[in-house]
């Protein structure tokens, strides 16, 4: 099972802190797909980091991965 740690309005959307997807590896691209289409989290301009680091599309998430959903931040 993989743990998806979600950030600022993200929690909110998510229903908590975490999201938890019953895989064990998947690509960046379908855990985002799969997020949007389970939670309905608009993921257009959400970054992925894996293990702190940001993440491509075509990267690898396994279950032993520490996975974060950040969503785009602005400030002055």
């Amino acid at each position: 099972m993989i743990k998806v740690n979600c950030f600022a309005h993200l929690k909110e959307q998510a229903g908590g802190n975490h999201i938890h997807i019953d895989r064990k590896e998947m690509s960046v691209k379908e855990l985002l797909q799969e997020v949007q289409e389970k939670y309905h989290i608009q993921t257009d301009s959400v970054l992925v980091a894996i293990n702190e680091e940001y993440a491509f599309p075509d990267d690898q998430v396994t279950e032993y991965d520490t996975v974060a959903l950040i969503p785009p931040v602005s400030g002055g």
